[in-house]
């Protein structure tokens, strides 16, 4: 089968508009994701016991299952329970549910490097929790959490052609429907991956670009 560059012009749009969806799937999820995971890590400091017991076997549970069954369950199975969402929303939700407690893990890898004394200062100086954590605590974490971080936005951007399994016109759904519709899945199949590649390089340099940047503003790295 040879490439047909004529086709490839004509399916361009419709490629060029699954892919500003995709971009937009994954940096809502992701968003959702560092709140959820914040979330996650606060709800398994607390000085309660069951709190924290509950909150670390539901981080366990959902990173334990695949991405695509809490898709289908989320959008196929919560209606029989009354909760009907959209395919986009199930998906925002699911995306960002699923890795945030992933970046659960990385904050909290990156509030354990922080020396044990920080703590003792914060508590000496009677500063309440959310100050210790918010303007004392997170600051000098970032720097160790943002390596973990800007690997899980790669991966949830690299994770979104799941969605097409329950409907999200993305860049996997949309070449897809081409492919049926054209009997043609060599161009839309190939788009697809530059695409990818196309988005993920630059953001994987512009993150290791940003951690430098963190790393010198905050006086770590020269």
């Amino acid at each position: 089968m040879e490439w047909r560059w004529d086709f490839t012009i004509e399916i361009l749009p419709r490629m060029l508009s699954a892919m500003l969806n995709t971009l937009l799937a994954a940096g809502i999820g992701y968003t959702i994701a560092l709140v959820v995971g914040l979330i996650f890590l606060l709800g398994q400091r607390t000085k309660f016991r069951l709190c924290n017991w509950i909150v670390r076997e539901c981080v366990e549970f959902i990173r334990s299952t695949p991405l695509i069954v809490q898709l289908f369950f989320v959008y196929f199975v919560a209606p029989q329970f009354g909760l009907v969402l959209s395919a986009w929303v199930s998906a925002m939700l699911t995306i960002g549910l699923h890795y945030g407690t992933y970046l659960s893990e990385v904050y909290r890898g990156g509030l354990e490097a922080i020396p044990r004394g920080q703590w003792e200062a914060c508590r000496a100086l009677n500063l309440s929790p959310a100050r210790t954590y918010f303007r004392v605590l997170i600051p000098q974490a970032l720097p160790a959490s943002l390596p973990g971080m800007g690997n899980y936005l790669v991966g949830i951007f690299k994770d979104t052609p799941m969605l097409s399994t329950i409907g999200v016109v993305e860049l996997m759904h949309t070449a897809n429907a081409l492919g049926a519709e054209t009997y043609r899945y060599l161009e839309p199949y190939t788009m697809v991956g530059f695409m990818f590649l196309i988005i993920s390089l630059p953001t994987a340099a512009w993150l290791r670009k940003f951690e430098r940047y963190v790393g010198r503003s905050m006086g770590i790295t020269k």
